[in-house]
């Protein structure tokens, strides 16, 4: 997800799609420690994705 697509979210939304990464960062390392992963990459997509999500929500809360 672009900063762009993030910013034209509303803060309930871009709060909504945090939890969403996190449960999928929970569900792909689940299926690492299971050996079943296919794409190891998508973990680090999701986890830069909710610190850009954080970032801006901060930023937000500051302005």
């Amino acid at each position: 997800m672009k900063v762009k697509e993030i910013r034209e979210l509303t803060t309930e939304q871009i709060e909504a799609k945090i939890v969403e990464a996190k449960d999928e960062i929970f569900n792909l390392r689940m299926q690492q420690a299971t050996g079943n992963l296919e794409k190891p990459s998508r973990i680090h997509e999701l986890r830069k994705d909710v610190a850009r999500m954080k970032t801006i929500l901060a930023e937000r809360r500051e302005a």
